[in-house]
């Protein structure tokens, strides 16, 4: 028996043997790429813990803690009460997220003495041989050792669209994929080592960048952190001049800082984000990038693949419509099936109807291409044979295309079997075509597609269906799930290159057939140059340089390596049902924390206010930090962690930074004018004491933050009534029984300055119920108090 061929002690038939692999493993030769999914949990507790803003809380709790007495510091503890929510939340996130990541991971198919077998891309080790087929996703560096038309899309590392044609001896890097063709190569470089192993570890990496949320609450917190200095030497510099009671000093500056630190914004963030994967992993839902969530709320077109989207990926052969009596049709169709050792959904079905015989043997091969539209082989004496497109391999004026487009406006699959004029393997393949016969699969509408398409119609969004079949087909499909002007479907090659012409054209029409990759990324590009946020669907190889443009990929679990890797989004039970969920998902995320927003701000605003208001006047800071924690934490804290996990359907539009600041801006002016002048009015009562002075001041204060709570909270639903109905609740019993008033230093016994402060409160809110009705109609937004 002759032995098997070598290649540098390595078996390029049979692979590595156990031991050769243990030796490897134990030399460190393994691919020992960092973990994808998330953040170490070290890296989450350090991500929580020491942030800036905790700093300055910690900073300002200790001197409390110095100059006592130590309930003043009990802002300090709902920070620790804060942070360690938000670790958890971001651990179970990530236990989530790195189980759903085994699962949906690229798993290559590595030779083993002699045998094939999956194994994750950490278990491949230097020197394995691993087979490549169609969409698969080369996942580390090699070398070429046997190929069979195989063809590698490498414009992931290079950005050049064209497949590279691959021979034995020639390189392969990973971050590239199959896009036709079969064969096999060797891994010459593992781990960190391979060219796109730091690539991939960036771009697959548990993250909250490039996000206009993150950005625009970074953009906050940067203004913020400037107006701290001067606020806080402000401050200092009143306090000490009002007071020479140093500890009293300290303590007043303390209470003005605290309030303007909106520590809670970014930690509720994280926390809504978290909770969000948490939510859709339990849909089988793999959020590769978290700020997915909040871009496929904001997206307004949905470009869908229609195989494997709108329809299941698997076929059966329905009907062979034989044109030339003459022509051994099932033998060829077996013969065609057998040589691609990776056959695609079409094949797959032949082959279970057709199969092989004996004395067809291949002499050359032309795998399936999406750009060609067509595969074939030659069989020797047997002839050259192609299966493709009818209206790719015949002229336009033959007659077997009518017989074709009767088929397709059926919404079934055509294709057209037919023998060659030259070897499948030269330069001008397939040259003329004589038809043989017509190959019609049938395809399976999923049950959930129709109510997907009419849930996105509701919410505004675009479905256009691109795919690389027969137009009429497609049109045919889409017309029966009712969607918009799928009746008059687009052939992709009539279509023009310049992108204003093509977005005109993408404009006017819904489905699109024959449609190239190459051309689905331009289609991208022509949307997104039209300002819309695009979205793309796809499970094969041939949407993959969509799905890497598209502003969110979202690719079906059992769909090519390739397609997983670069999407955002994979469906890893292939519902197209669960992209509503996803969309209402990153709505809540929005919606919620635009509205928690608004809280944290309105206090920072009036916060920074009255620091500047007290420190010109030069009078006593009006508040401890027990009033600000309490009205704080039921103003602000406690309902802006319910409001940030609400259910939220409201539509996601951009602009939010300059949402939020039109609403907290006013708002906080108001509140600060009104607690300012309250305060300023019960200090002109000489009878009054100083703590009723501070009580009508924190009276007022509290009356008009809960009303902007009020305001943020609507439309009203139950739910968010006896949120509102508590918080009151709570400091009603501050303010009125007497643990309360001993506890947090409030005495309301004076009638004349408790008057004032309900006053003021009531002109102020009065203030700002009209600002809000009157933005509203300005801004001809429809407002409403009741939700639906």
């Amino acid at each position: 028996m002759p032995a098997s061929p070598q290649v540098d002690d390595v078996d390029v038939v049979r692979g590595l043997s156990a031991e050769q692999v243990r030796r490897r493993v134990a030399a460190g030769q393994t691919n020992d790429v960092p973990a994808r999914a998330s953040r170490s949990a070290t890296d989450i507790v350090r991500a929580n813990v020491l942030t800036r803003f905790n700093a300055i809380i910690g900073v300002l709790f200790v001197m409390i803690m110095v100059v006592g007495p130590a309930k003043q510091g009990l802002f300090g503890l709902i920070i620790v009460i804060n942070t360690v929510i938000g670790i958890f939340q971001e651990l179970r996130a990530k236990q989530t997220l790195d189980k759903l990541a085994i699962i949906g991971e690229a798993r290559p198919h590595v030779l083993r003495d002699g045998e094939v077998v999956e194994l994750p891309p950490n278990q491949v080790v230097l020197d394995d041989m691993i087979a490549l087929g169609p969409g698969d996703k080369i996942v580390v560096d090699g070398a070429v050792t046997a190929a069979e038309g195989l063809e590698v899309d490498e414009s992931l590392l290079t950005g050049e669209a064209d497949p590279v044609l691959k021979q034995p001896g020639d390189q392969v890097l990973s971050g590239s994929f199959v896009v036709a063709g079969s064969g096999r190569y060797r891994a010459t470089k593992v781990g960190r080592e391979a060219y796109a192993a730091k690539l991939a570890e960036e771009a697959s990496r548990f993250t909250l960048v490039h996000s206009e949320l993150r950005s625009g609450i970074n953009d906050i917190l940067r203004i913020i952190t400037w107006l701290l200095v001067p606020g806080g030497a402000l401050i200092i510099w009143s306090q000490l001049l009002s007071t020479p009671d140093l500890p009293g000093a300290i303590r007043g500056m303390v209470a003005a800082l605290v309030p303007m630190v909106p520590e809670g914004l970014v930690l509720l963030t994280s926390v809504a984000f978290a909770v969000g994967v948490i939510r859709l992993g339990f849909r089988k839902c793999l959020v590769q990038e978290l700020p997915a969530i909040e871009g496929l709320a904001r997206v307004d077109v949905v470009c869908a693949d229609k195989t494997g989207t709108l329809t299941d990926a698997g076929m059966h052969l329905a009907e062979v419509r034989q044109l030339d009596s003459s022509a051994p049709v099932p033998d060829v169709l077996g013969a065609l099936a057998a040589t691609d050792p990776r056959p695609n959904a079409s094949l797959q079905a032949i082959a279970e109807a057709h199969p092989s015989v004996d004395g067809w043997r291949a002499t050359a091969v032309a795998p399936f291409s999406s750009a060609r539209k067509w595969s074939g082989a030659s069989f020797g004496e047997h002839g050259h044979w192609v299966l493709g497109a009818p209206e790719v391999l015949l002229p336009p004026d033959s007659p077997v295309l009518a017989d074709a487009e009767q088929i397709n406006v059926r919404g079934l699959r055509v294709l057209l079997l037919g023998r060659a004029a030259m070897s499948v393997d030269d330069a001008g393949a397939p040259g003329a075509v004589e038809p043989a016969a017509l190959v019609v699969l049938e395809q399976k509408i999923r049950p959930d597609a129709a109510p997907t398409l009419r849930y996105f119609a509701e919410q505004d969004v675009e479905v256009k269906v691109i795919s690389g079949d027969n137009a009429r087909s497609v049109g045919a499909v889409a017309t029966t799930l009712e969607l918009p002007r799928a009746d008059r479907p687009v052939d992709a090659r009539e279509l023009p290159a310049e992108r204003d012409q093509l977005a005109e054209r993408l404009a006017a029409g819904t489905v699109f057939g024959r449609v190239t990759p190459a051309q689905k990324r331009d289609m991208v590009g022509a949307l997104q140059s039209r300002g819309h946020v695009v979205a793309m669907t796809g499970d094969g190889v041939n949407d993959v340089l969509a799905l890497k443009d598209a502003d969110i990929g979202v690719a079906m679990g059992t769909g090519s390596p390739a397609t997983r890797a670069v999407a955002q989004i994979v469906l890893l039970d292939n519902k197209f049902a669960t992209l509503p969920y996803v969309v209402a998902e990153g709505r809540r995320v929005i919606g919620n924390i635009e509205r928690v927003a608004n809280l944290f701000l309105t206090k920072t605003v009036y916060s920074v206010l009255l620091a500047i208001l007290i420190g010109v006047v030069h009078v006593p800071f009006p508040f401890t930090t027990l009033h600000l924690t309490l009205v704080g934490s039921l103003t602000i804290g406690t309902p802006a962690f319910f409001l940030a996990l609400a259910p939220n359907v409201e539509r996601a539009r951009s602009g939010f930074v300059q949402r939020v600041l039109r609403m907290a801006v006013p708002a906080g002016i108001v509140a600060g004018l009104t607690t300012f002048i309250t305060y300023w009015i019960a200090r002109g009562d000489a009878s009054a004491t100083p703590r009723e002075h501070q009580t009508a001041a924190v009276v007022a204060l509290f009356l008009v933050a809960f009303w902007v709570l009020a305001i943020v909270a609507r439309p009203y639903v139950w739910w968010k009534l006896v949120l509102l109905g508590t918080m009151f609740s709570g400091f009603l019993l501050a303010l009125l029984l007497p643990l309360g008033q001993r506890f947090f230093e409030l005495d309301p016994s004076h009638p004349h300055v408790m008057l004032t402060a309900l006053v003021s409160a009531a002109v102020a809110i009065a203030l700002l119920e009209v600002g809000w009705w009157l933005d509203g109609w300005f801004r001809q937004e429809k407002r409403r108090l009741i939700g639906r």
